[in-house]
């Protein structure tokens, strides 16, 4: 949302990065705990799921590039809303594949 209002001139480019930014750490921190779950739980294929984009983010940030910078991001516009959403993509499909999964298997022990 802040890069479409970046897009449409609505926010200035140090607010829309620094909000950006403060969410970025958390995000990571989220998804990382999230596939630990998975794995201490024994959800080996979540757990699967969840790394590539794990890789992706430990990825970006050892090369730095996780932060978004306030002198760049009209030139890196285009990318980063391509990026986030994909992100978002991949997020809502591991939602679904949760939530299948938890009802597939609540009904799999309710026929038991």
């Amino acid at each position: 949302m802040c890069l479409a209002d970046l897009e449409f001139d609505y926010i200035n480019p140090y607010d829309s990065s620094s909000r950006i930014n403060k969410v970025i750490l958390p995000e990571f921190i989220t998804q990382g705990v999230l596939c630990c779950f998975y794995l201490i739980t024994g959800h080996w294929v979540m757990s699967l799921f969840c790394v590539p984009y794990l890789y992706y983010n430990y990825r970006l940030y050892n090369q730095g590039k996780h932060l978004v910078d306030v002198t760049e991001i009209f030139n890196l516009l285009p990318r980063e809303k391509k990026q986030r959403l994909i992100k978002l993509f991949y997020l809502v499909l591991l939602l679904f594949l949760s939530i299948f999964w938890m009802i597939y298997v609540s009904l799999d022990d309710h026929d038991a």
